[in-house]
């Protein structure tokens, strides 16, 4: 190939123009000591490189030679070989490294930096280089071709930047000729992961025959995958995943013997997986998974026994599980979830020691559950859901102590549950549901203390439940409907605090009256009794249940008034028909009660109470409901008991000490001046936020609900919402809660105090405006995001804001963001829809909500992506309304049309770059399309990689949406 010698001549040349060869006037350390000291007076004063001094008058002097300054090694000659910057923090160019003057230099590493700029075309006059790392760093721009120079190299790595463009095929050797001369000859370990490279990658990536690792992966590459990889008979590790790779798998590559990591995992990949990859006995990661692979898989993928992570998931692959599968003791994690497999579990697989982790749900698996897994002693997750399985539970399931999670779900499992279960002490999801399971639930379920959701929905399950369930003190979820249960409802099922998803009793037998204790289950959500045969009144005390928004009480005995609270105001008649004699309003289908019947909470009316619950940041929510359910009992038996009572004005106080002492009531009603509008420093529609100095010197903002007649019990609701979730969060972009008081003629929070007030005011005030200049607004972005990423993925269960806006960001002294405002937070079961009333600030809510009440976190997305255009455009993006939607899901808006004039343009190509990322992902969170808006834990995760790319593709993360759970586990 004469023109690439040609096109070498001509770079080298023009870079000999620009940095001119060394002159041979002074020895070789000194030009390379004068070359490096002109590279630092660009880097500005950094301590890096403070040590770098060279004395030209005391040239012998080892203080002054080069070879002494950090990161600088040497030869025996004294010849610069080494240039070793990596993980300093180092910020600057390349522009003024003179690369000509060290033509001995052997190793150039300058990782987890902060160097921005091109590489620089000089770089190919290395010559003698050999190990060559610029990873993770901000460089922009294509890879030079001049790269192709340093045939020495071994190895190369540019991963974690925002470079750009194709490869070019003449960076790699020319095997077609008689003796390649040019190219990366003797390259083994090449990585680009995480960049922007695109396009096909080039055949002659195939002659790198001496290439043990080729990683590709987080990239835009396209295209078929070359067939030419096949030539590469030393790889070892080939990672392709997190591509836009399409067509088949190349049939070849089951000749890459040495190969023990293939992941090829997220691309548009089709047709069926080669049965040669079989031959790849030395495979130990193998994922697929994210594909659209169809056929079989390949019987002898554990042929050498050491294959430890398979995941092939998320395909539509049929036929049976390998067969090579059984004996493979060296699995360590397996996903085959969501295809067409078909097979016997019992003669399919057998005992794995270092199992972890295997999902096998959503096939068409029969057979029975094996005894034999009771040997996998270190598993944590067994999902077999959604298959035809059959037979009983094998009491050997008990010796998996380290289960987490166990789904059995829609199968055709029968007999009963094992007492056994019972010791599975780590278990934090037990979803039995759908099958065919009979007999009593067992007593020891109530072993159980780290379980958090319970479904045994959908049996033949018979008896009386079980006081002991109760004991489940970290229970979110619950659901025993649609079983043959009988006898009353255990009253032990109040204890459990925590619960917050859903109780479902429904569809059994149950019979008795409803247990006033299930009032104490005060941040219930959902609770559904229908179908049973209880009788009696409903429970005053569930007018207590203060985030209940979903109830069904229908098809029973009951008789009776209704509570009065908001969500039995509210519920539409079909909660509650088909009773006995239930009474109330008569516009739910209701008969009107008569003036003789009263609720039995009406006794206690004329003793108020005040409540006010200081909560230190170390304590969870179940002590904060524990706490709340001593004060009702405190309420309840006061005229039985006497107790320490903190006197303010002939009312009661119960205190508890927190962080810094008692917060006391009476210090803030006298700090506010009694809650004088001259403290008043922000107003909601349900609220008004004061800011208050407290005794101790501390500063606090205390968010006063108003008491308006008729509305009570829907704001306190929200409040008990705010409490509940605030309670639950840890996050440094999270406002902190402080304390709760709830009575008749005050109810508040108590949180921290945020100097700049909210976001939405910073913004409105011109001066305030131009103070946030557009790095700390880049920095607000982050915060929120990374804010919103830990409510929807790190909380269990996921928390839905539902209300992200600009006067529900807070800005601290340093302008740093903090999400408040959780009046209308929902906690969202995996996988589920939660329907309820719409809630948000008109011009944030998502388009879905017009026709549909299923909230989502896809909701707060949206939400999250009309604020990012706030935060640019310096107001709600009101004129771009019209347009909006067709203009986002043609990916047509410009930066120049949304920046606030107010500031002036970014002068700096980085910050243009960052503002740009950020539009491009407000842009991609306002589709209309939920599905194809992405994650939170896509932004927060794509935020500081794309930041300095300038670009956020939705294209480059379209596997990542399924969440970070369903990623494969990669070795």
């Amino acid at each position: 190939m004469p023109n690439i010698f040609n096109y070498l001549a001509l770079a080298l040349s023009a870079v000999l123009v620009v940095f001119p060869p060394p002159s041979t006037a002074q020895p070789p350390q000194n030009r390379e000591a004068e070359a490096l000291l002109r590279w630092k007076q660009s880097l500005r004063n950094q301590t890096i490189v403070s040590s770098w001094i060279f004395n030209q008058t005391n040239g012998n002097s080892s203080a002054s030679s080069p070879c002494n300054w950090r990161g600088i090694s040497c030869n025996a000659a004294g010849n610069v070989t080494g240039l070793n910057l990596a993980y300093t923090g180092l910020q600057g160019t390349l522009d003024h490294l003179n690369f000509s003057y060290f033509p001995l230099l052997l190793r150039l590493d300058l990782k987890y930096n902060q160097l921005t700029g091109t590489i620089p075309t000089n770089i190919g006059l290395l010559s003698n280089l050999v190990y060559l790392d610029l990873s993770t760093n901000s460089f922009s721009g294509t890879i030079p071709l001049s790269v192709a120079n340093l045939t020495k190299v071994v190895e190369l790595d540019f991963g974690r930047n925002a470079i750009t463009g194709q490869l070019d095929p003449r960076l790699f050797p020319d095997r077609g000729s008689s003796q390649a001369k040019t190219g990366l000859l003797s390259l083994q370990r090449l990585l680009f992961q995480g960049t922007l490279l695109s396009g096909p990658l080039p055949a002659e990536i195939g002659n790198l025959e001496d290439l043990t690792i080729l990683a590709l992966d987080n990239s835009r590459f396209s295209g078929p995958i070359p067939q030419s990889l096949s030539n590469l008979s030393k790889i070892t590790f080939l990672h392709l995943n997190l591509n836009e790779f399409s067509g088949q798998i190349p049939k070849n590559f089951g000749t890459l013997t040495k190969l023990t990591d293939l992941s090829l995992f997220s691309n548009y990949l089709s047709g069926p997986v080669p049965e040669e990859i079989g031959n790849l006995s030395s495979l130990v990661v193998f994922h697929l998974i994210y594909n659209n692979l169809s056929g079989q898989l390949p019987p002898q993928v554990c042929r050498g026994g050491m294959l430890a992570n398979f995941t092939a998931g998320y395909n539509n692959f049929t036929g049976p599980i390998p067969v090579s599968l059984k004996n493979c003791t060296s699995l360590y994690k397996v996903r085959l979830d969501h295809n067409q497999l078909t097979g016997n579990l019992d003669q399919d697989f057998g005992a794995y020691p270092n199992l972890t982790y295997i999902d096998l749900s959503h096939n068409n698996l029969q057979g029975k559950i094996s005894p034999t897994w009771g040997e996998c002693s270190n598993l944590t997750r067994l999902n077999l859901g959604g298959n035809s399985i059959g037979g009983e539970i094998p009491m050997e399931i008990s010796q998996l102590n380290q289960l987490e999670v166990l789904d059995l779900s829609s199968n055709k499992i029968s007999g009963r549950i094992p007492a056994q279960v019972g010791r599975l002490s780590k278990l934090w999801t037990l979803n039995l549901s759908d099958n065919q399971i009979s007999g009593q639930i067992p007593f020891e379920i109530g072993g159980l203390s780290n379980l958090a959701s319970l479904d045994l929905s959908m049996n033949m399950l018979s008896g009386p439940i079980p006081g002991q369930i109760g004991d489940i003190s970290r229970l979110l979820f619950l659901s025993l409907s649609k079983n043959q249960l009988n006898g009353s409802i255990p009253y032990q099922i109040g204890n459990l605090g925590t619960l917050q998803i859903l109780l479902d009793l429904s569809s059994n037998s149950l019979t008795g009256a409803i247990s006033p204790q299930l009032g104490k289950l005060i941040i219930l959500i959902a609770l559904n009794l229908s179908h049973n045969s209880l009788s009696g009144s409903i429970p005053d005390s569930f007018s207590r249940m203060l985030s209940l928004s979903t109830i069904d009480l229908s098809y029973n005995e009951l008789e009776g008034p209704l509570p009065d609270s908001k969500v039995f105001n509210s519920s539409p008649s079909e909660a509650f028909s088909h009773n006995k004699n239930l009474c109330g309003d008569p516009n739910q289908g209701l008969t009107p009660c008569n003036n003789s019947v009263s609720g039995g909470g009406k006794e206690n009316e004329g003793n108020s109470r005040l409540i006010i619950i200081a909560v230190s940041p170390l304590l969870g929510s179940l002590f904060l409901l524990l706490l709340l359910v001593g004060a009702i009992a405190l309420h309840q038996k006061s005229n039985r008991k006497s107790q320490k009572e903190y006197a303010v004005k002939g009312e009661n106080i119960f205190l508890i000490k927190n962080f810094c002492g008692r917060i006391a009531f009476e210090d803030i009603v006298r700090a506010t001046d009694n809650f004088d509008d001259a403290y008043c420093i922000g107003q909601g529609g349900s609220a008004r936020v004061y800011k208050v100095d407290l005794p101790s010197g501390q500063v606090v903002a205390v968010k006063k609900l108003f008491m308006n007649e008729g509305s009570e019990i829907g704001e306190i609701k929200s409040f008990a919402n705010e409490v509940a979730t605030l309670t639950e969060i840890r996050h440094r972009n999270i406002v902190k809660l402080y304390g709760f008081c709830y009575h008749k003629k005050h109810t508040f929070l108590v949180c921290e105090y945020m100097e700049r007030g909210s976001l939405a005011d910073v913004l409105r005030r011109e001066k305030d405006a131009k103070e946030l200049d557009w790095s700390k607004r880049v920095n607000v972005v982050k915060g929120v995001v990374h804010a919103l990423s830990y409510l929807h993925h790190n909380r269990v269960p996921p928390i839905i804001h539902r209300d992200i806006s600009s006067k529900n960001v807070l800005l601290d002294s340093e302008m740093e963001a903090h999400v408040s405002d959780f009046g209308t937070a929902r906690f969202l079961k995996p996988d589920s829809s939660n329907w309820t009333a719409v809630a948000g600030t008109f011009g944030y809510i998502a388009p879905e909500l017009s026709y549909t009440m299923a909230v989502t976190e896809k909701c707060d997305v949206y939400s999250f992506g009309v604020l990012t255009l706030e935060i640019l455009m310096g107001s709600l993006p009101g004129e771009l309304n019209s347009n909006l939607y067709s203009s986002v899901d043609n990916e047509r808006i410009q930066l120049a049309d949304v920046l606030d004039p107010r500031l002036p343009p970014p002068t700096s190509q980085k910050l243009q770059d960052e503002l740009d990322s950020i539009l491009n992902l407000a842009v991609w969170c306002l589709r209309v399309d939920p599905h194809s808006r992405p994650t939170m834990y896509d932004a927060s995760h794509l935020f500081e990689m794309n930041a300095r790319a300038g670009r956020v593709s939705p294209k480059l993360v379209k596997s990542v949406r399924k969440g970070v759970d369903e990623l494969p586990m990669l070795s």
